[in-house]
């Protein structure tokens, strides 16, 4: 994927998220329940639904239009079907999907791994960062409406966002620290309008390395830790100033930061180094474009990161593990049996402390999981075997030692299921169960496991789908369904709590979500299928659900369809 056409799509995602609403609402008038009054706007042509009729398979293109305002009132008309829950439980409405906590949004494990950092919100005590012992207990606040946290080599201080400048947290103490008030535990490092963000400690926790483009770029500033100084401009035009991906990596011996940059060529994202003390930078990488933070070797002498050849089509999904030499440049694939995975330039690699393993993340149908493999290559092998979808995840340095003691060797997931919010999981690095260490996320009403099912396409091919049924499915009874198509051509339909489905299950609807072909967790030659025939077989395989489902003996013959982003462009196919 080209990256010019990577912005388009997130563009046009952002837009095509804002209009859901409005192509639900026309699909669901297009798949139809009788008694069901629906109030529709005048049509535009943000958006637009296929509907399936009969065997001429996606016959027509449905202006459909209105505002998002539009699926609320829908909310409202439409009879629900949800059963009755506990009072802790709240159902399912567009208000609600919207407006109530998804659950955790950041977490940071602390170097000896006994303390999780989380950023989420709860109804009593607003947002900010809450500590949670990995051993169980209940969370605590321990800053007000902060941010991004990370913590500081010792383990007893945290670096975080909050009223536009960086912080430094003491967080020994029961009191909450808030962000504008004098606390001796609260120290400013910036105080100016500008932006920070991925903001990164050196080694010896003194300075504090984070890009702002204030400098019309995106490019590397320098501070120290105790707010004393003003910050320092370090690198030169290392990126665009909208381009806010990845973060700096500090060497372990403090001297050296590696970054991305296409300073080189607009098209290309190279890794580069530079001098933390005299600014000199160098391009380290030539072949390969980076798709995550570069990540040192605790002895300083590799680099390793996700990224794809220059030379092939760009899957973030689909990805190669490097590893570079910073002293020469020379980079290799890491040879292994299976990918890795960015997910939206968010998911990095993980040192062993002796550096022999890596520990990357791998997307296989619908469903993160942590893998680990030698650093030089080999077999690599699954950590573990939760489900659902992980958006993030860290580690302590401990976890590659494998020795009890101080330390508690682990990873911290921030990740959902079908049936829960996203929430903060603890697995061991000696393997095991996962554990649940928080409760942050909304209580849903009625959410059910859908199954999942493969459904034969029009050229042969058997394509994955998730199948929501409403509460209390009587397979004599008589059905319409609704056909969901994924944004992201090159993405994936994730096995993790998506509202939208679960509510239209809830209201009488069958819903199908598909993971088409040219899309990710079913290997290269599948997601090739996609390649220079865009939103043609793919649009082909959601018309091939239609018929699946109309062959059932429930359906009412009536089908519609919907998506956003580029789900959006293959429901207008």
């Amino acid at each position: 994927m080209s990256r010019g056409r990577s912005i388009l799509e997130k563009a046009l995602g952002t837009l095509f998220g804002a209009l859901l609403g409005v192509l639900v609402s026309a699909a669901l008038i297009l798949a139809g329940v009788e008694s069901r009054a629906v109030l529709v706007a005048p049509p535009i042509l943000c958006g637009a639904i296929g509907l399936f009729r009969g065997d001429r398979g996606l016959l027509a293109i449905v202006r459909a239009a209105g505002s998002v305002l539009t699926g609320l009132l829908l909310s409202v008309a439409v009879a629900g079907h949800a059963e009755a829950q506990s009072a802790a439980q709240l159902p399912l409405t567009w208000e609600n999907i919207f407006t109530e906590s998804s659950g955790v949004r950041q977490a940071a494990l602390s170097p000896r791994g006994t303390t999780v950092a989380v950023v989420a919100s709860t109804s009593s005590e607003g947002s900010g960062i809450f500590l949670v012992d990995v051993e169980g207990g209940a969370p605590r606040m321990a800053v007000e409406g902060g941010s991004s946290p990370v913590w500081l080599p010792g383990g007893n201080e945290l670096l975080f966002s909050a009223q536009g400048d960086l912080w430094v947290a003491n967080i020994g103490g029961r009191t909450i620290l808030r962000p504008g008030q004098e606390h001796p535990r609260l120290t400013r490092v910036t105080r100016d309008a500008h932006d920070e963000r991925a903001a990164r400690p050196s080694p010896d926790g003194r300075t504090i390395a984070f890009y702002s483009g204030r400098s019309g770029h995106q490019d590397i500033w320098l501070v120290d830790a105790g707010g004393t100084t003003e910050p320092r401009r370090l690198t030169h035009e290392s990126m665009a100033p909208d381009d806010f991906r990845f973060g700096p990596a500090w060497s372990p011996d403090g001297s050296t930061i590696a970054y991305f940059s296409n300073k080189a060529d607009y098209w290309s994202d190279d890794i580069w180094l530079v001098d933390a003390e005299s600014g000199v930078e160098r391009q380290l990488s030539r072949g390969l474009m980076a798709s995550s933070t570069p990540v040192w070797s605790p002895d300083g002498s590799r680099i390793a990161l996700i990224g794809t050849s220059k030379g092939e089509y760009w899957y973030e999904d689909l990805a190669y593990l490097y590893v570079l030499d910073p002293e020469t440049g020379w980079e290799r694939t890491v040879d292994m049996q299976v990918h890795a995975t960015d997910w939206l330039h968010n998911l990095d690699v993980f040192w062993s402390a002796d550096g022999s393993e890596l520990f990357f993340p791998y997307l296989e149908r619908a469903r993160m999981e942590l893998w680990r493999v030698p650093s030089e290559g080999g077999v690599a092998t699954r950590i573990t075997n939760m489900g659902g979808h992980f958006r993030a995840y860290d580690a302590n340095t401990a976890v590659t030692s494998m020795v009890s003691g101080e330390a508690a060797p682990g990873f911290v997931f921030v990740r959902s299921t079908p049936t829960r919010g996203t929430e903060v999981d603890w697995v061991s690095a000696l393997g095991g169960e996962v554990r649940r260490l928080t409760r942050f996320s909304t209580e849903w009403e009625g959410l059910v496991e859908p199954e999942e099912i493969s459904y034969r396409s029009w050229d042969g091919l058997y394509i994955q789908g998730f199948l929501y049924r409403p509460p209390g499915f009587d397979p004599a009874g008589a059905y319409p369904t609704l056909v969901q198509v994924h944004g992201g051509g090159t993405n994936s339909y994730l096995h993790s709590l998506n509202t939208t489905e679960q509510y239209l299950a809830q209201r009488g609807y069958v819903v199908l979500a598909v993971n088409y072909r040219g899309g990710s967790g079913f290997g290269r030659a599948f997601q090739d299928l996609g390649v220079n025939d865009w939103a043609n077989g793919q649009a082909l395989d959601a018309a091939a659900a239609a018929g699946f489902v109309r062959a059932q003996p429930w359906s009412n013959g009536r089908v519609g369809i919907y998506g956003y982003s580029y789900g959006g462009i293959t429901s207008m196919a």
